[in-house]
């Protein structure tokens, strides 16, 4: 698979690793929620938090990179947050106080500084299902 990151604006450091696609993930078993999320908007923005280090984000964090590259949104339309976890258990990285992150992954979906979709470690499905089921129920 092909690296899409934008090396240009984004040094590497700055990236989450866990965000490799996963080449084993099957797209086809998710074919209608990877149309929902490749009907974004090309202004809509994929914000994600995780952290290398954890085994939440190594499990379900490829799929979702498989998934944002099946549906085509790549590049500078994915933002990554690497985080941090403190001594006391919180968490710290960039944007962490003001999207209310306590866990990772978390991933929103904004477009033009409206929230659209968040989806939060302990949902019981895949980032994609979560998200693709608050898409479907907005007017984007």
């Amino acid at each position: 698979m092909v690296d899409q990151r934008n090396e240009a604006t984004e040094p590497a450091g700055d990236r989450l690793e866990t965000m490799r696609p996963n080449p084993a993930w099957d797209e086809a078993s998710y074919s209608d929620a990877v149309e929902t999320l490749a009907g974004l908007p090309a202004d809509a923005v994929v914000k994600v938090w995780g952290g290398d280090w954890c085994k939440d984000c190594r499990k379900q964090l490829p799929d979702f990179g498989a998934a944002l590259e099946a549906a085509g949104i790549t590049g500078d339309r994915v933002e990554h947050y690497p985080v941090e976890k403190l001594d006391d258990g919180s968490k710290t990285g960039p944007l962490v106080e003001e999207y209310g992150i306590e866990l990772i992954p978390t991933v929103v979906i904004e477009r033009d500084g409206e929230e659209l979709a968040r989806f939060v470690e302990e949902e019981p499905v895949p980032i994609l299902v979560s998200l693709a089921e608050q898409l479907a129920d907005r007017d984007i």
